[in-house]
């Protein structure tokens, strides 16, 4: 009965893992977590364990939660809603368990690793499994903001030298603040999703004007994205030394990109089009706890930057991905590899007193090494359509076909030889609407 104990190291949703999902379940849709290939239904554990009542708390709008909670409130959200965090676990949404903050984030994850360790607990916990593949899983929270940000170096300067040939590839902002772009939140959508090919404006180089129709340079981004939780003031930045206390876990996020929109119309706003049709993130949120053993140094950064951007909290994540398309890996991006830390992402991006959110997403720009083989994207990969990718089946592309899947895997070192899995972030491209 207890198969949950006697996981191997190299499970990636064992103990050491613990993510959170929203799933649809009798009774409405709730907070769960994963074992393995189960979801552990929480609230249902939580009321076996004695943890919570039976009744539903009277406020289940998540979202009128947030905007009366923690923002309202103008906190970092510790101390909030003191006790045992159960209850906000009935809800369509984990941004009710996002304002509660970093104290009751840590004390539900102690809680969960003890039920699902003891013996003691064992019925209970086998009551309060379901197997993942009869449920449904929806986006985890109600995305407030979104911004997306330009981290990695090596990405950064492959793009310069595509785009701005002849030019310096990394503008002269580069390396002294992490550069982002406000996203479209309503368009951030969870893993499975299909993905409709956008429509726009684009100019060739061979075109005297511009025409409008379906993006032919269709691509993707593997990306890390942050959750935020707890809010801040308006007009009161969010100090690095500060900023953990408010990134409660990440997601794989794919930041699908019109190249062809994009490059007619970035100059001299940047993106927009291009990016705002879709953004897929992962169903599961890995909380930061769980990435403890997977801290690492920056790879350096020369200029040191400016004070506000400076500290022990400036830290990168060992976190290795994979970009499958069609079935055939053909990235790995390494994470470790990232100028910019999400610490600094965060405390850059309120540094000018732009408050914060429960359900705030911010993503890391796409990831990219030195290795052809670790391009996140496939601008970079095919070199702008130059270099096509032959899949397994013996297939060349370059860029997105109609009908094509993509999905990221991720996975980063757990305490004592552990593994922690991310879960898995992927979409299929369908036509484009008819009225292109």
């Amino acid at each position: 009965m207890s198969w949950w104990r006697d996981l191997p190291a190299h499970e990636p949703f064992g103990l050491a893992t613990l993510p959170y999902a929203v799933a649809d379940l009798p009774g409405g849709p709730r907070v769960v977590s994963r074992i393995a290939d189960h979801a552990v239904d929480l609230t249902a554990l939580a009321r076996e364990s004695g943890r919570v009542s039976g009744a539903k708390p009277a406020d289940t709008n998540a979202e009128g939660a947030n905007a009366e909670g923690a923002n309202a409130r103008g906190t970092n959200a510790r101390g909030t809603n003191a006790g045992f965090p159960g209850a906000s676990w009935d809800h369509p949404s984990l941004v009710p368990f996002l304002d509660q903050g970093p104290t009751a984030w840590a004390d539900a994850r102690a809680w969960l690793q003890q039920i699902l360790s003891s013996a003691h607990h064992d019925e209970s916990v086998a009551r309060s499994l379901i197997p993942l593949s009869s449920l449904s899983l929806r986006l985890p929270f109600e995305v407030a903001d979104y911004v997306d940000f330009y981290a990695s170096e090596h990405h950064a300067t492959n793009v310069g030298r595509i785009f701005r040939p002849g030019s310096d590839p990394l503008t002269p902002n580069w390396k002294h603040l992490p550069i982002g772009y406000h996203g479209r939140s309503g368009t951030i959508v969870v893993s499975g999703t299909d993905i409709v090919r956008p429509c726009g404006q684009r100019k060739g180089p061979a075109d005297p004007t511009p025409v409008f129709g379906p993006s032919i340079r269709l691509d993707i981004e593997c990306e890390l994205g942050f959750v935020v939780g707890g809010g801040s003031r308006l007009g009161e930045p969010v100090p690095l030394g500060a900023t953990w206390d408010h990134i409660f876990g990440v997601v794989l996020l794919n930041d699908w990109s019109a190249r062809d929109i994009q490059a007619w119309e970035y100059v001299p706003l940047g993106p927009f089009l291009g990016k705002s049709f879709a953004t897929t993130i992962s169903a599961w949120v890995v909380p930061m706890a769980a990435l403890e053993a997977a801290h690492v140094a920056l790879p350096g950064q020369d200029p040191a930057p400016l004070p506000y951007l400076a500290g022990d909290a400036a830290y990168g994540l060992d976190i290795d991905c994979q970009v499958e398309w069609n079935g055939s890996v053909v990235s790995r991006p390494r994470y470790r590899e990232m100028y910019w830390s999400p610490a600094q992402m965060l405390a850059h991006l309120s540094v000018n007193g732009a408050s914060i959110r429960s359900g705030d997403l911010f993503g890391s720009g796409t990831i990219s090494g030195p290795e052809k083989e670790t391009r996140g994207c496939f601008l970079e990969l095919t070199w702008s359509g130059a270099e096509p990718v032959t899949l397994d089946d013996g297939s060349t592309r370059t860029f997105l076909e109609d009908g094509d899947t993509i999905v990221l895997r991720a996975t980063a070192p757990g305490p004592d030889g552990h593994v922690i899995g991310l879960g898995d972030c992927g979409g299929r491209i369908l036509p484009a609407v008819p009225a292109c």
